[in-house]
């Protein structure tokens, strides 16, 4: 089925890049029951140091014993140790008992190139690229992060609610940036219409790094729009859990020093609350997806909503003779998936509605790269939050962002470009501009003298330190050099006054090459990784 976080369930969610939540609904007259399938990944990083597992080695067994208390300080927060200098043998055990756990445990992705994989379940399977040892990262900035989620939905949903900053913000982009421009006119109409969201829902990921040369834990991107892999994650922390205490005696670490990892459930939990508080028992969960999606469950896609869709009098959506409760989605991030009319006609009607929308349009703008180029500013924060610690913790993780109308931020950008990335206001890996491209894409930019630079923002790259690893894709292993990034899930569920949810959900690590920009596990560029607190 793919990358379920639990052994049984009756509430299993179809959701992005590998998304799988595990819950039941428990509603006196209904059970709603989705099922998840997969997506896969591009070829990955190409490495001289590479070995391929090609018979199993003598293995222990997968279970995770509990450590007793005696011998507990023995391993207690010890650093993990370089993986490159574990003896061959023993790195070929680790690998092959890797491939099984993820084999047995469903850590496992459709593989593109088998013709049948998707379409047929169970069939072209193959394990999640991972890294084959959780990376080693400061225990006080991990509570930093998971401190900062609750706060960050708090700020998503007071600036959801303010129209004319929002439309403010991004009028120069509008300009220029066509997506962005019908985004806004969506939500131009719901003003202009009076559109109240009485319930909203966020499942958000707040992404950071940690940067070597200050030693601050600094905001990348906050996602509040098809928030990837709490599924996987999941279940990439659970193996490593496994492999350090099979083999806690080699390694000489302690298993329970990964934080457990619950997003999948979390995630579920909180749909199905929002379910809950739509209040129909019949009503159903709907995942927006792309065309051609791998995915298996009650889902359509853009044109099949408009081509199905309609509104009643009162705001209900019904799709297909099923009235939504609560809309997922999936697709409707990118450019490429509004092709036609169509598609911007059934975002538009779904918008109308009164389903729950995961995220509305709102939240979506709020989660543009420009909104938070403006959060930054000084004294912009205090227009949406009151505590002041608050807003001190939140300025604390932002890294320096800049709009391109800031000509000593452009001027230090073209002559330091390796210190800037250039970002569009686009989701997904493969968009910004980094290197000496920025300084090219800046300089054009100045000689034609047009409003494009509006479509972007500047901000301080962050340098991680890099350390040495093992990713492992398609049953082979490479040893790299690395960097990662941390990934912090939350949900927000309100209604009306009410903050039902507000919460902390899990985490993603990604861990990627260290001379690769890019970092998109979907893209190639990145595997799924866990966390070991140091």
């Amino acid at each position: 089925m793919g990358a379920g976080c639990s052994s049984s369930s009756s509430f299993s969610l179809s959701l992005p890049n590998h998304h799988c939540f595990s819950s039941t609904l428990h509603h006196p007259k209904s059970t709603s029951t989705f099922i998840l399938s997969t997506h896969t990944y591009s070829q990955f990083h190409k490495s001289s140091s590479k070995f391929s597992i090609n018979s199993p080695p003598n293995c222990g067994s997968g279970s995770i014993p509990e450590i007793k208390t005696t011998q507990q300080k023995s391993f207690v927060k010890n650093p993990m140790s370089d993986p490159h200098t574990i003896d061959s043998e023993l790195l070929q055990k680790l690998v092959y008992d890797a491939l099984v756990w993820s084999s047995l445990h469903g850590l496992v992705v459709g593989d593109r190139n088998v013709q049948r994989s998707g379409s047929i379940p169970g069939v072209g399977l193959v394990h999640a690229p991972i890294a084959l040892l959780p990376y080693s990262f400061p225990e006080s900035h991990w509570k930093q992060a998971c401190e900062l989620a609750p706060i960050f939905n708090e700020l998503v949903d007071r600036v959801s609610l303010d129209g004319k900053f929002l439309q403010d913000t991004l009028s120069r982009t509008k300009k220029v940036d066509a997506f962005t421009s019908r985004l806004l006119d969506i939500h131009s109409r719901m003003l202009q219409i009076g559109k109240k969201e009485d319930i909203r829902l966020g499942l958000h990921r707040s992404d950071y790094m940690l940067d070597e040369n200050t030693n601050l834990l600094l905001q990348i991107e906050l996602n509040t729009i098809s928030c990837s892999f709490s599924g996987l994650s999941c279940l990439v922390s659970e193996l490593h859990r496994s492999l350090l205490s099979q083999y806690k005696e080699h390694l000489g670490v302690d298993f329970r020093r990964i934080p457990k990892n619950n997003s999948a459930n979390k995630f579920a939990e909180v749909l199905a609350k929002a379910w809950m508080e739509y209040n129909n028992p019949s009503a159903v969960v709907m995942v927006v997806v792309q065309p051609e999606e791998r995915n298996i469950a009650i889902r359509k896609t853009l044109a099949e909503i408009d081509a199905q869709g309609k509104t009643l009098s009162d705001g209900t959506l019904v799709v297909d003779g099923e009235t939504v409760a609560v809309i997922y989605f999936r697709a409707g991030y990118a450019p490429n998936d509004y092709p036609s009319e169509s598609e911007w006609k059934a975002r538009l009607l779904m918008e109308k509605s009164v389903a729950i929308k995961c995220p509305s349009i709102s939240y979506h703008l709020t989660g543009t790269k420009k909104v938070q180029q403006e959060l930054a500013k000084p004294n912009v924060l205090e227009r949406f939050l009151d505590n002041k610690d608050d807003i001190a913790k939140l300025r604390a993780c932002f890294a320096g962002l800049w709009s391109l109308d800031d000509s000593n931020a452009v001027k230090n950008a073209i002559e330091q470009p390796g210190a800037f990335v250039m970002k569009p206001q686009r989701e997904g890996g493969g968009n910004n501009i980094y290197g000496d491209e920025v300084k090219e894409t800046l300089l054009r930019l100045q000689k034609e003298g047009s409003e494009e630079e509006a479509a972007y923002i500047l901000m301080q790259r962050i340098f991680p330190k890099d350390f040495p690893t093992l990713l492992v894709r398609e049953g082979i292993y490479y040893k790299e050099q690395a960097i990662s990034e941390l990934g912090i899930f939350s949900a927000y569920l309100r209604n009306k006054e009410k903050v039902i949810v507000s919460d902390q959900c899990g985490y993603l690590m990604r861990t990627k090459v260290s001379s690769s920009n890019e970092g998109g596990v979907a893209a190639g560029f990145a595997v799924l990784d866990s966390l070991y607190l140091t």
